[in-house]
């Protein structure tokens, strides 16, 4: 019987230029999401809170995989109703990257567009998803070097999103945990910005989450702040010594 749970903390910052912050979390046992909404005027806000407001409120029950995939549908069918009652929404949409707990061994994984989850073990740095732009697809296919990608002036172009009138097109997959996983979703406002080494060396030097969050978002602003930045860490604990110790007092 396992006894792994989660600890968490959250934070967003708008950056240093943009007037609005875009971003939308949801850090709510069992259910964990960053969202980055576009569209312009308050409509990218309207789209990233739709979407994990649709996340909170969704029954993700049973099998994870299909419940994602139709929380997904969901969120596309919502931004699609708001579009057509408010023809300004049309060109709205949101990434969304979410973490849903299950059964205390695993993670299910439903992503689309560039927010990120990164996941720190044994001291390393890896990213869990992969970005659906337009050049990490060069990547794949060999034509343009990762170390180009990085660099490239419309590297947040986005190839998949959830749109309005779009039918979404997600990675959906189970992840194994293992006990002290600590797990990065953000927004592209920080992977944008903070090298994934540098966002190791905070993950792995500083144990306080919230402290974590802070400094991430620090990170980003002193790189810039160019966009929202987003952040939500989850740590995977084991209280099984505390059961043991507990027993002998």
């Amino acid at each position: 019987m396992t006894h792994n749970r989660l600890a968490h903390a959250v934070g967003s910052h708008p950056g240093l230029r943009r007037e609005l912050n875009e971003d939308s979390a949801c850090a709510e046992p069992p259910l964990y999401a960053v969202a980055d909404g576009m569209g312009g005027h308050a409509f990218g806000e309207i789209a990233s809170a739709t979407a994990i407001d649709v996340l909170a409120h969704y029954d993700v029950t049973g099998d994870p995989i299909p419940a994602l995939t139709a929380m997904m549908d969901e969120v596309a069918l919502r931004l699609t109703d708001m579009a057509e009652q408010d023809l300004r929404m049309r060109g709205m949409g949101t990434t969304l990257t979410a973490l849903l707990w299950v059964d205390g061994t695993k993670f299910a994984v439903a992503h689309i567009g560039d927010s990120r989850c990164y996941l720190v073990r044994d001291g390393e740095i890896s990213q869990v998803t992969r970005d659906h732009t337009m050049v990490q697809a060069l990547v794949d296919e060999g034509r343009m070097p990762a170390e180009q990608a990085v660099l490239h002036p419309r590297r947040s172009m986005l190839m998949r999103a959830l749109q309005a009138g779009n039918s979404p097109e997600p990675d959906v997959f189970l992840h194994e945990v293992q006990v002290n996983d600590r797990y990065l979703l953000c927004s592209d406002g920080l992977s944008d910005v903070v090298a994934p080494e540098a966002i190791l060396q905070v993950l792995t030097q500083v144990e306080d989450r919230d402290e974590v969050v802070l400094k991430l978002i620090a990170l980003a602003n002193e790189g810039g702040g160019p966009d929202n930045i987003t952040c939500v860490l989850v740590d995977v604990v084991n209280d099984e010594w505390l059961e043991h110790w507990s027993g002998r007092l």
